[in-house]
């Protein structure tokens, strides 16, 4: 075999350059996010751009130059926190006894509710005017019927569709953001009180467990 027929080995790649600009962009763009979420849990149900940016130690200014408007910035602020309930709040004891199941499952859900309620009040309260809201309202529902699915299979494989529908209506309903802001907040129910609340409503609206095949 001659020379000419041997492959040169490739030259070597240099390491893929770091733009250190853009990373500080990506950085001051979660500050902002940040920023607005936390405006919200402390009770501002509608933050502008100027306080968003006051909170985040940046102008006015750089929050349009990252966001065009403040709609982008509410649906960047609910996807971050979307991502960040489902980081926080992974299926537990998903093969457990009943009672387990549910205190896990309700425990979960308190957390998440206990941490978004106003962010989901600003979704409900934009979402007639955005179809990008509206379809993270209904990504959210969506997650929590999953998850009693997940949670309550074993009750669930009991019924059949049409009264299966309809307890994931009621218990998704039972365990909403409102339900939970109603009993903490109306009722003035610490978090373990709000949750036996939950958990005992549950219990009664699940059908029978079936025992288990050994």
């Amino acid at each position: 075999m001659s020379d000419a027929s041997v492959s040169k080995p490739l030259p070597a790649r240099k390491p893929a350059r770091i733009d250190g600009r853009r990373l500080r962009s990506e950085r001051t763009k979660q500050l902002i996010v940040e920023a607005y979420l936390t405006l919200l849990r402390e009770g501002n149900r509608n933050p502008t751009a100027a306080q968003t940016a006051e909170r985040a130690g940046y102008s006015v200014r750089s929050v349009f130059e990252r966001f065009p408007d403040l709609h982008a910035l509410r649906v960047m602020a609910t996807d971050y926190q979307l991502s960040q309930a489902a980081a926080l709040a992974p299926a537990r004891h998903v093969d457990g006894d009943r009672p387990t199941r549910i205190r896990s499952q309700v425990e979960t859900c308190a957390g998440t509710c206990e941490r978004g309620l106003l962010l989901w009040r600003m979704l409900i309260q934009f979402q007639q005017d955005s179809e990008e809201l509206k379809l993270r309202v209904k990504l959210g529902r969506d997650r929590t019927i999953a998850r009693m699915e997940q949670m309550y299979g074993p009750e669930l494989a009991t019924l059949d569709p049409t009264a299966r529908q309809h307890l994931l209506i009621s218990l998704e309903a039972l365990t909403d953001f409102e339900s939970w802001a109603r009993a903490r907040h109306l009722y003035g129910l610490t978090f373990e009180e709000a949750c036996e609340l939950w958990i005992t409503a549950i219990d009664r609206l699940l059908p029978p467990t079936p025992p288990r095949v050994s």
